[in-house]
Parts: C-alpha cells; structure tokens; sequence
C-alpha cells in the first residue's frame, strides 16, 4: 500500500504534539529514495546545491531551470515525504506575479509540493499571492545565503535588540501572510527559542540551536562527503569523504593489477555463440587490417 503523503497540514501537528521536526536536503533520486524510507518526514531540495553539488561559491548561480531538474530527480524518488524546493535567487524578488510563476513551475513541474522563499518584509505580500494561490510557502530568516553579498559574510545574524525586534516582526509577518513554517539559519538559540514559542506554526532551525520545533541539515555535511571541516552547526554522522576515496582507490588498484573484473563479474558466450565462430569474424576483420589472423584468441568461454 502507498504510504500516505505528508502534508504541511502534519507539520503543524506535530508542533502542536510537541514532536521535533526531521528535515534534511536531497538533490537527486539515489539520496532522496533513501532519505525517504528512512521515514524523513520533510526533504528540501536546496538552492545549497550550488555549494555542495556544482561546485559554485554562493547559492546565487543557481537557475530556476537547475532547480526544476533537481526537484524532478527529488519527487520521483519520494512516496510520503513533503518535499520542498528552493526559489532561486531573482526569480521572485521581481514582483509577487513573476514569483507565482516560477513557483507554479516548481510545483507543476518539478512536482514540489511546497516552495520555500528568503527574506521578511519585502516579500511578504509575495508569500501571501502564492498561498492564495494554494501553493503553500516556508519562509526563511537569519542568515539568507542569497543575501550574501550584501551581508558580506556568512555569520551570525540577530546580534543587536534591533536585528532581534526585526526578526520578531518578520517572523510573525510571514505567519499572517500565510507561510507554514519558518526556517531559522544561524541565530543565537535563545533567540530562535524565543520566536519558536512565540509562533503557531513551526520553526525549522540550522544552526539556531535546540529551541527550533525541528531542525534542518545540508546531507553533504551529515555525511561528511566533501573534504575539510564543517560548519560549526552541522555534524556528520558518518564520514563518506573518507570511505568514498578509498573505495575509489582500491577500485583503480584492482583495475591497474588485471583483478577487476573477475570472472564471476564477466559474461562469457551464449549458447548461441561459440568461440571457433568469434576467432573467424575477428580473424576477417584483422585481415582487413592486416593484422595477424593466427593470433590466438583467449579462451574466454
């Protein structure tokens, strides 16, 4: 039986209950199939893609055309999990209609089943046009990577009462407007906790402690699957950049020793076939190329 689709609807529930949110980012079929057996409840296809999976600085590069190919690969692998796609930069800052159409394609499309938008203020009335036109919205607060060059840096954000109150008003500005729920990056916990309280519907947190109603991480970090440190928010549970290279070297030292394949991962003739008649059709095309039609063929049966 096909399990039951989640919805932003069961989100809600679950803060109601008390029960912690699990989200994680996936970009293709392999991760997110995986990520959605493993009971997952939320999956984000990031605009982070362009940090972790095509090798791009900042989220900025990133196209509405690379997020519908992403999505697409999300959505075929997922049968309960809600996923939920990125608005890359500019493709709704222009005005609300331009962002109700990019976000229609992400969910026509792409087969998103939610959008999720940077920014307070500015884009509130935005978010109110996609809900009214029943694609539900997560907004996001803190640190907005799409925003880095006006922040300069990526670092801690809400670090003065004015950036506080600001992030009060636009969390619960987002809420009148619609959003289901809020993802808060890179905010003193304490404050994150306070707004999560403040708010009905849930907060999802990445790097504003445990005070979040759930709690988001980029699946390359959780994995450890790029070289080099971690942000300081994130933690790996396994450590793939480490397995991965040296699975790949062991394969290319069976491949370079003659050990890979073996003979048990090789094929060898169908009964329709047999070795007399494939030394005579090697035999006439080596002597089309005047090479040595006696050379013996391996016994490869």
């Amino acid at each position: 039986m096909t399990p039951q689709r989640v919805t932003v609807a069961d989100l809600r529930a679950m803060k109601r209950r008390g029960e912690r949110i699990v989200m994680l980012t996936a970009y293709d079929y392999p991760t997110a199939r995986l990520i959605d057996e493993a009971g997952i409840p939320a999956i984000l296809v990031g605009d982070s893609l362009g940090n972790t999976i095509l090798g791009y600085e900042t989220t900025i590069p990133v196209t509405l055309e690379q997020m519908l190919h992403h999505t697409k690969a999300v959505t075929r692998a997922t049968r309960r999990a809600l996923v939920i796609a990125d608005m890359p930069f500019l493709t709704f800052q222009i005005s609300p209609e331009e962002a109700l159409r990019n976000a229609g394609r992400l969910v026509q499309e792409g087969g998103a089943h939610a959008v999720k938008l940077e920014g307070g203020g500015p884009i509130v009335e935005t978010v109110s046009r996609l809900v009214r036109a029943g694609i539900p919205v997560m907004g996001h607060l803190g640190l907005t990577p799409q925003a880095v060059h006006t922040l300069g840096r990526f670092r801690l954000q809400a670090r003065t009462a004015d950036a506080v109150r600001q992030l009060f008003a636009d969390a619960i500005a987002l809420e009148r407007a619609g959003a289901f729920a809020i993802v808060l990056e890179l905010v003193p916990a304490p404050v994150a906790r306070a707004v999560s309280q403040l708010l009905e519907i849930p907060t999802i947190g990445i790097g504003a402690g445990p005070g979040c109603d759930g709690q988001v991480q980029v699946l390359i970090d959780l994995l450890h699957l790029l070289p080099g440190p971690l942000p300081r928010h994130a933690r790996a549970y396994t450590d793939l950049a480490t397995i991965v290279s040296d699975a790949i070297r062991r394969y290319a030292e069976d491949v370079r020793s003659g050990t890979f394949p073996s003979e048990s991962e090789s094929f060898g003739l169908p009964r329709e076939l047999d070795l007399d008649t494939v030394a005579a059709i090697a035999a006439e095309f080596a002597a089309q190329r005047g090479v040595d039609e006696h050379a013996p063929l391996p016994d490869d049966r």
